[in-house]
């Protein structure tokens, strides 16, 4: 095989290459959080009056918010991808920074709802929060420590798809990276998917 044949080659695996490596992530993603649910279901199962009562101090108007936004953002992720692969660069630019300006929305809500919780003293190590019952405790504890690494993984995907946009300039058209966005978006939907199952959980516990 000639040395031009063997780039070729190389090549044409490089994109089956990059779409294993990105499910192979996404599957230690969901080992994770599936550990995290887990851990959930167990305390919830022992202690669910308490689970119950610590969940009507979450907002449900912010907690159904996000989750509006974050769909929003999974649709104009795969419109990104679409436009792209129709050869539309400037409109799967403009469809990615729609998707990073709802997650900038997402985690500008989710502040603005922990600031409320810290400011009635309902966060991590706090002495009102010690003073109630261990099952609420535990909501909480779980509560932020799910979201908070959701929202780590927001910011993470914002930068990854920030990454993409700029590698989508103008400048830089005659390179453009199809299996990169559509591995971008492959993380996108993960995290919007994590939510979607954090959201009943914490959320709407009945």
């Amino acid at each position: 095989m000639s040395q031009s044949d063997h780039s070729s080659s190389h090549e044409a695996q490089d994109p089956d290459r990059g779409r294993i490596g990105m499910w192979l992530f996404i599957c230690t993603e969901v080992l994770l959080f599936g550990g995290l649910f887990l851990l959930y279901s167990v305390y919830r199962y022992r202690h669910g009056l308490a689970f119950h009562e610590a969940s009507s101090e979450l907002s449900r108007l912010a907690g159904t918010l996000n989750t509006l936004v974050l769909i929003t953002s999974s649709l104009t992720a795969v419109l990104a991808v679409h436009s792209l692969k129709l050869g539309e660069l400037r409109l799967a630019r403009h469809f990615l920074a729609v998707t990073i300006g709802l997650g900038l929305v997402f985690l500008v809500v989710k502040g603005f709802e922990w600031g409320a919780k810290f400011e009635h003293g309902l966060y991590p190590g706090s002495a009102h929060l010690l003073s109630l019952d261990k099952g609420q405790i535990l909501f909480f504890g779980l509560y932020f420590t799910m979201t908070g690494l959701h929202a780590i993984h927001i910011i993470v995907g914002m930068g990854i798809l920030g990454y993409v946009l700029w590698r989508l300039r103008p400048a830089a058209a005659g390179g453009q990276p199809h299996i990169l966005l559509e591995n971008a978006g492959l993380f996108w939907h993960l995290v919007d998917v994590i939510w979607i199952f954090l959201f009943p959980l914490f959320y709407l516990i009945s």
